[in-house]
């Protein structure tokens, strides 16, 4: 049986011994499931930013990674794919996804990982109650990053950015959210009973 109380999240719960090679087995794993996450993706009617799974992997990444492997993964990701691996949405790539309209959200979504290790490292994913604020923080950093930069970006109004980089994704976010947050708890439960 696993003490939880001795973990800090669901990679060091399911992996006790860390060695270089597992870290970077780990990294390239989170990498293509990134990669995968990212081609689940929807072009929106006059936005720039497509509806991606990107968000939920990031979620589920950042709490089951910790901050510093879920930080190192998401960087490898974007240094990945600003060298032309073609793992952004619909299978893009270059610099010009990072320094373009979608680029915030993808800075975004370091950040986000960073906060939702840290908040995963106190525990924060093991129940409902506080998971769910856990995933509505890392969402939020996530659009707040992105929103900020696109309005920079398109030089466009508020009311535009908003209308066009979040309104069309809010049922979607919540869906990620919902899954991921009954997903962790679950996930959690069965790594105790082993």
């Amino acid at each position: 049986m696993t003490e939880i109380s001795q973990v800090s999240n669901l990679r060091t719960a399911l992996i006790r011994r860390s060695s270089a090679v597992t870290q970077i087995s780990l990294i390239l794993t989170g990498t293509v499931f990134l990669a995968l996450m990212a081609q689940i993706s929807f072009p929106i009617p006059g936005s720039p930013v497509p509806f991606t799974g990107q968000t939920l992997g990031v979620l589920l990444l950042g709490t089951a990674y910790g901050a510093s492997l879920g930080f190192s993964t998401m960087a490898f990701y974007l240094l990945m794919g600003i060298l032309g691996a073609p793992i952004f949405a619909s299978g893009s790539h270059g610099l010009e996804k990072i320094v373009g309209a979608t680029g915030g959200y993808l800075v975004g979504m370091l950040i986000s990982i960073l906060v939702l290790g840290a908040l995963a490292g106190r525990k924060w994913d093991q129940k409902i109650k506080t998971v769910i604020p856990t995933m509505i923080i890392g969402n939020s950093i996530v659009f707040t990053f992105g929103l900020i930069w696109l309005h920079q970006y398109t030089g466009q109004s508020w009311a535009w950015t908003f209308e066009k980089g979040f309104a069309p994704f809010i049922f979607g976010e919540l869906l990620k959210i919902a899954i991921a947050s009954t997903t962790l708890p679950v996930v959690w439960r069965f790594v105790s009973k082993r």
